[in-house]
This record gives structure tokens, C-alpha cells and sequence, in this order.
């Protein structure tokens, strides 16, 4: 039987450690060909707590060159098989072409051929615009590579996408985020956005990622550039960190292979022989 394929679509390097590295490493680790479709470089990012335009900061092109590497480090030590970059700019992702978005992501599906899909769910977490933006160009994708009438690169035959899952939080996962990281908020035309947990009669699917959370750790570690704004990490226990990264949390959006309201425990509850 051919492999099982998992795809996340995200926003900007550490996403896939911080937010979906626990379910990364695991299917990695049982064989799933795991890829990676990141949409910035993080351009924007601070380093080391520096934000863009301090004299301590080397402004985006080398921003986007650190970022890189250190994306490529972690990316290793979760196990992804496949990474694409889409070179977007960081807090700019909702102000690309969305039909130039969504048919470079849809091409990328049809290379790949994912049965499942990841990604954020419509509020972006925390209300950030680069996540709203992905989570949206994510579903424009997953349409478009299954329409015969889209002629992708490199003739590209359509592909249609079996399982689609939004990472979502709850009360228990947000308090535990807030413990061990800090208050998430994004400052967008002049509201505050935090984080909403999704009530857990919604929760579709959890995974439990207990055995990878040391993985994760080494992971999210790689973003050296970026931990500064998570220095509390350092100092958590083992527990704590076991509590952080023990267990994830998914809203099934759509699947051609099971449904109902018993709570899946895989991704790919439906697609196993």
C-alpha cells in the first residue's frame, strides 16, 4: 500500500514547530511523507527581541536568510520529507494576488498529493492577518486542485485532497500556551485580537503527541532568531513541557471518508487499510 501523505499549509517559519510540530513528528515518525508549504520568510520578524528598524536589526533580506536556515534545521529534526517556500512577505501574506496564491498552492497539491491537509483555523489563532490569509488560501487551494479546468505547471494531473483539518484551541490548550509562552495578541487596525478558544463540542480530532514532545522542543529550538520572545520556554519543566506539547487539537473541515460525532484519535481516521 502506497504511504499516507500529510501536507501543512502555514504562514511563516516556527509554525510548523510552535503550532503543528507534535503532529508533524508523529506521523513522520510512522512512516506519513510529511511536506511543508510555508507562504513567508518571515521577513518581519524580530531578532533576538529586536524588532525591524532597530540598528540591531539586519532588515528583511537578511532576516529572510536566517529565518531560512533556521526553518530548514527544524524542518530536519521533524521529520518533513518535502518543504516549498513561497517567498511571500511577512504580514503582507493577505495582500497577494489570491488567484496567483491559490493556483502556486494548488500546484504544489497536485505534486504532492496529500490525503490530508492542515492548517489554521479561520481566525488565524489569535486574529494574526498572515494566518487568516493562509487559512483561506488553503481552502481556495485544495478546491482548485481537484478542478479539471485548472492546467497547473508541468501538466499536473487534479488531485483531490481526502481529509482537510483546522489546528484549533481550546480553554485547556490556550491556558497552557499562555502559562508557557505569553499573552498572544496581534494589534490589527487599532483592535486587539487574542485568542477565542473553540468550545470543546467542537473539537473534532485530537492527536496525541505526548512521545514527541522533546522533538518538538529541539524544533522550536532551531529558531533561535525568533525564542528570545519565548525565553520562558527554557525554563520549563518536563512536565510542563509534556503538558504544552502533549496533545493537539483539529476541527475536521471536510472528509470524503468518515464522519460523525465519535472523536478521531488520527488524521487519517477513514484512510487506513
Amino acid at each position: 500500500m502506497p504511504p499516507l501523505r500529510l501536507m501543512a499549509i502555514l504562514a511563516h517559519p516556527d509554525d510548523e514547530s510552535l503550532g503543528f510540530g507534535g503532529a508533524l513528528a508523529r506521523y513522520a515518525s510512522e512512516g506519513v511523507e510529511t511536506s511543508l508549504i510555508c507562504a513567508t520568510l518571515g521577513q518581519r520578524g524580530r531578532l533576538h527581541g529586536k524588532p525591524p528598524g532597530d540598528t540591531e536589526h539586519p532588515g528583511p533580506d537578511r532576516m529572510a536568510e536566517i529565518r531560512e536556515a533556521e526553518l530548514r534545521n527544524a524542518v530536519e529534526v521533524l521529520g518533513i520529507r518535502d518543504l516549498t517556500l513561497l517567498r511571500y512577505m511577512d504580514g503582507a501574506v493577505d495582500q497577494v494576488p489570491a488567484r496567483d496564491a491559490v493556483e502556486a498552492i494548488a500546484t504544489q497539491i497536485r505534486r504532492v498529493q496529500p490525503h490530508a491537509i492542515v492548517t489554521f483555523s479561520p481566525d488565524g489563532a489569535y486574529g494574526h492577518p498572515d494566518h487568516i490569509a493562509i487559512s483561506q488560501l488553503a481552502m481556495g487551494a485544495i478546491v482548485r486542485a481537484a478542478d479539471a479546468s485548472f492546467d497547473a505547471p508541468g501538466e499536473l494531473a487534479p488531485h483531490a485532497v481526502s481529509k482537510f483539518y483546522y489546528l484549533i484551541t481550546t480553554a485547556g490548550s490556550r491556558k497552557a500556551y499562555q502559562e508557557a509562552f505569553k499573552r498572544l495578541v496581534a494589534h490589527v487596525d487599532g483592535v486587539d485580537r487574542e485568542v477565542n478558544p473553540w468550545p470543546d463540542w467542537q473539537v473534532t480530532t485530537v492527536i496525541d503527541t505526548l512521545a514527541q514532545w522533546e522533538q518538538v522542543w529541539r524544533a522550536a529550538s532551531c529558531h533561535d532568531s525568533q525564542i528570545g520572545a519565548y525565553e520562558k520556554l527554557k525554563t520549563l519543566s518536563p512536565e510542563q513541557h509534556a503538558a504544552l506539547w502533549g496533545k493537539q487539537y483539529y476541527y475536521r473541515v471536510f472528509s470524503t471518508v468518515n464522519g460523525g460525532r465519535a472523536i478521531e484519535s488520527d488524521l487519517f481516521d477513514g484512510l487506513r487499510g
